[in-house]
């Protein structure tokens, strides 16, 4: 089927979301670099440090992956991500093995987000447009196990994407998405034994941040409010971009093309 399509459809395919391209798979590919630096920042914000470690849940391509592994000390960085060839791709395009071997960031290709294999507890965690995607089977198991490698003072940072109802599927959902009520979804953390706060912070059009913590939290005060204006800003220019890009000729070929592909496909 590929080779009935012209260079230019299949760039356009490489601009969808959703695709089988490396940045493509994981969001909007022009905003791979914002996005990953949205997540990069919210946690050097929290208090991240180099000498901390960091568990990406979701790694994908390493969008945020190649800001935390440059920036954390060898071994601080481990990445779950269930599709393998993004880690590879997301190493071989944007990190390189030399950093690899520098920093000795670990991988698991774990599909049942079981955070116990890698054997230690995480002052962050970090899932970035995972939970927009799941069921609720799917993240209350994502609470239970993070509250298993979370201490005191860890921070758990994701967002969900809000919505009027709940998702009531088991089926993980992508490239669409999976909303929840906020107190609905505030419920399933606090059902797991942990405690949510939603902030203001850069996310995708429907996407909203929660900081999860244990209920016995011992860490600094959890306080965005000095950077709202500034923030609400950023997230505004960020949603009219998105919107630009959505009527882009080129990302309505490629979403015509993909829909005619799947029909094909049967």
């Amino acid at each position: 089927m590929s080779q009935m399509l012209s260079e230019e459809e299949r760039r356009a395919l490489d601009l969808v979301p959703g695709a089988i391209h490396y940045r493509a798979f994981v969001g909007v590919p022009q905003f791979y670099d914002l996005a990953g630096a949205y997540q990069f920042n919210l946690l050097t914000f929290l208090g991240l440090r180099e000498t901390h470690n960091v568990l990406d849940i979701g790694c994908g391509s390493l969008r945020a992956g190649r800001l935390l592994i440059t920036y954390l000390l060898p071994g601080r960085y481990y990445g779950i991500e269930p599709e393998e060839w993004l880690v590879n791709e997301g190493i071989q395009h944007e990190i390189g093995r030399d950093l690899v071997d520098l920093k000795q960031p670990r991988f698991s290709y774990d599909q049942n987000f079981n955070f116990g294999v890698f054997g230690i507890k995480f002052d962050y965690l970090l899932a970035f447009s995972i939970l927009s995607h799941a069921s609720q089977t799917q993240i209350r198991r994502c609470f239970r196990e993070a509250k298993q490698v979370m201490h005191q003072s860890s921070i758990f940072a994701c967002t969900y994407h809000r919505g009027d109802t709940n998702y009531n599927g088991e089926e993980w959902v992508y490239p669409g998405v999976a909303s929840y009520k906020t107190e609905f979804f505030i419920k399933m953390v606090t059902d797991e034994g942990l405690q949510a706060q939603e902030i203001e912070w850069n996310a995708p059009p429907g996407q909203r941040w929660m900081l999860i913590t244990r209920s016995d939290y011992k860490g600094p005060a959890l306080s965005l409010d000095d950077c709202v204006p500034v923030l609400l800003a950023e997230r505004n220019h960020y949603r009219k971009r998105v919107a630009e890009l959505e009527n882009h000729p080129y990302v309505r070929v490629g979403m015509a093309i993909k829909k005619l592909l799947k029909r094909l496909r049967g």
